[in-house]
């Protein structure tokens, strides 16, 4: 399912509340009329269609900066992503700044503070090591910016940010502290 629907279409699916989730799946992914969605919920067919409404806007979340052209950094990131599951070292060193910095909070390494490593060697290195995880990840637009979404069973654990200059990677910002998570603007990428 999560390959065919997206992970971060999952993730974000996860963050409506119950009535949302059902009048936005119901009438947007199964044509179901708002009559019968105001039944099952026990609320008039126009608090379905407001429950709809705001879960759609949800689920396409805040769009980006209209001068903002996402495909090259959605590129990259992508790229990023497919070399860590191919385990191809090379590929993700051209992917990366030679004094590329990734830091990671507490929560990603279970360590007493953030860590942080720099040099693309270095975080060519630990993207390999987190291949098992990669298969769980997908793009997503984390607060307007092309990122990561790390979803096992389609709950959020971890979010990783990026900054490119120039078409390189020169940071990334590995997230899965919960109180940081839930601050995040997420979004399905169209």
């Amino acid at each position: 399912m999560a390959d065919s629907v997206g992970v971060a279409l999952l993730v974000v699916l996860d963050t409506l509340g119950p009535a949302e989730r059902l009048a936005f799946v119901l009438h947007d992914l199964f044509a179901v009329p708002f009559e019968e969605i105001a039944a099952l919920l026990e609320r008039s067919p126009q608090a379905g269609r407001q429950l709809a409404s705001r879960a759609r806007r949800r689920v396409r979340g805040a769009a980006p900066a209209p001068h903002a052209d996402l495909t090259p950094r959605r590129e990259i990131v992508e790229a990023f992503l497919s070399a860590t599951r191919g385990q191809d070292f090379r590929a993700l060193i051209t992917l990366l700044h030679p004094e590329v910095t990734l830091r990671a909070d507490r929560a990603v390494m279970l360590s007493a503070g953030p860590v942080t490593v720099a040099g693309a060697e270095h975080v060519a290195r630990g993207a390999m090591a987190a291949m098992g995880r990669a298969r769980f990840t997908g793009p997503a637009l984390l607060d307007g910016a092309v990122g990561l979404v790390m979803a096992p069973r389609a709950r959020l654990r971890v979010a990783l940010t990026f900054t490119i200059v120039d078409d390189l990677i020169t940071a990334i910002d590995v997230i899965a502290e919960p109180d940081r998570l839930v601050r995040l603007e997420l979004a399905v990428l169209g």
